[in-house]
């Protein structure tokens, strides 16, 4: 009964997620997605970039093994994931840096970086009532034969699966219990 209840009032819940392709064409597209996290600015920062390894999903690393990401939070810095051997992968470059208020990443993640695309990811930290909006933009653009419109989609959902794993593992300390909602 009481799991019950539990499901039923999940349901109800508002959801404290905003996701949306807000625009999409053969040449690019970008998407916004947005949550508010409950706690203070300089501790969704700090986990955002510093535990990016342990709320990022395994299934979108080229390793299968979050734990290899990271983020250098500095001009020129680096989103990587280390393949050991002296291997790795440059997912994004950091292009800048506001602490606790902005980082902007350049790249293109996943397929996107196989392709004549580029994209420029932001991350804003805002105050929100005693709690953190976090806002992730990716706008992308460049050449792909089909169009660049029918990925847009399918990127939308992975950056929003990640922002849903950042305030599950914020908030609970467990990212998996971001795929819930």
């Amino acid at each position: 009964m009481r799991q019950a209840v539990s499901a039923v009032l999940f349901l109800l819940a508002p959801v404290a997620a905003l996701a949306e392709v807000v625009d999409s064409s053969a040449t690019g597209f970008t998407t916004v997605n947005e949550a508010v996290v409950d706690t203070k600015r300089s501790r969704a920062w700090r986990v955002a970039i510093k535990e990016v390894d342990q709320w990022w999903s395994s299934d979108h690393t080229v390793s299968g093994e979050a734990s290899r990401l990271n983020i250098s939070a500095k001009p020129q810095g680096c989103f990587c994931e280390d393949l050991g051997k002296n291997a790795g992968v440059v997912h994004m470059t950091v292009t800048m840096v506001y602490p606790e208020v902005v980082l902007r990443l350049t790249g293109g993640l996943g397929p996107l970086g196989l392709m004549g695309v580029d994209g420029n990811m932001t991350w804003e930290f805002d105050d929100a009532d005693g709690k953190t909006r976090v806002k992730f933009t990716y706008a992308v653009g460049g050449y792909r034969p089909d169009g660049l419109d029918g990925m847009a989609a399918a990127v939308d959902g992975v950056i929003g699966e990640a922002l849903l794993r950042l305030k599950a593992h914020i908030e609970t300390g467990d990212a998996e219990r971001g795929n819930l909602e």
